[in-house]
């Protein structure tokens, strides 16, 4: 469940800050590109190697 620990760790952070997020499940590439679109937050990068690591940085409350 990625995209519920992220929203709980966004609601603690500064805009500007990055967090990084790695997960194994393909899905979680879709589910994080739109949990930003939704939330009005930045994909700084999504990496695929095996793993999805994504960059997301919080730009609004």
């Amino acid at each position: 469940m990625p995209i519920v620990e992220i929203g709980r760790v966004f609601r603690k952070l500064e805009v500007g800050e990055q967090l990084q997020v790695e997960a194994d499940d393909p899905a979680f590439r879709a589910d994080v590109e739109a949990w930003a679109r939704r939330t009005k937050q930045k994909i700084v990068s999504i990496e695929e190697d095996g793993t999805i690591i994504a960059t997301i940085e919080k730009v609004s409350e």
